[in-house]
């Protein structure tokens, strides 16, 4: 069964980020996950505009832009300035007063746009949005910290967000508290990603391409 791994690069050791995307990327991961995060939006700092500069230049995988900030809008172009054609780039439409603008600035800039959908925000409000991106971004816990606990009313979003996407015309992923028992459940529900934390992938003293390689042979 084909399905993403992206690596939540905020889980990621800071004392030797090369080497960290190194491994990654030869372990098999398919994307690099960057959080940013400006203590507004969420209570917490993650990732900066030079982490993630960074990271662009370290690999040619593709990043996934995840940004948790306030009026994304209003500092959009630092960001799409900074990427390559076919990165990915999720807002969250709760931190924006006109989502679809800050949408339709990274699909100008040749970005796949997405959207971040927080637990307790519904998919009937985001509806329209549905039908502008590429990808969404379920969020099963709440954003701003790694290692928090899944929260399992998420579970009925994302039956409700499958049984529309042919039709809207977007792809699903998976972000927070990812273990194997949720990859073994909603791959083949038609999860098409998921991003690797501390849950599976980080912080276990094994090497990534082992973790990896056992992710992908899990038996469904």
């Amino acid at each position: 069964m084909n399905f993403e791994l992206t690596a939540s690069m905020m889980c990621a050791n800071y004392g030797n980020l090369e080497k960290e995307v190194k491994e990654l990327e030869e372990g098999g991961i398919d994307s690099f996950h960057i959080d940013i995060m400006d203590g507004r939006y969420v209570p917490n700092f993650a990732m900066s505009l030079n982490d993630m500069r960074y990271i662009a230049g370290a690999t040619d995988k593709p990043l996934d832009i995840h940004l948790m900030i306030e009026h994304p809008n209003n500092r959009i172009g630092l960001f799409l300035n900074n990427l390559r054609k076919g990165d990915t780039v999720y807002i969250h439409p709760e931190a924006e007063y006109h989502p679809s603008t800050t949408l339709q600035s990274i699909i100008n800039a040749g970005m796949i746009p997405g959207i971040a959908i927080n637990p307790g925000t519904s998919v009937e409000t985001v509806m329209e949005m549905l039908r502008i991106v590429k990808k969404v971004l379920v969020m099963s816990v709440n954003p701003g910290n790694a290692g928090q606990m899944y929260l399992p009313y998420v579970g009925k979003k994302i039956t409700k967000l499958l049984s529309i996407k042919e039709d809207m015309d977007f792809e699903l992923y998976w972000d927070g508290a990812c273990s194997a028992d949720r990859i073994l459940e909603y791959a083949p529900k038609g999860v098409k990603g998921f991003v690797l934390g501390t849950t599976l992938l980080f912080g276990k003293g094994r090497p990534y391409e082992d973790t990896i390689h056992n992710i992908r042979e899990l038996r469904f």
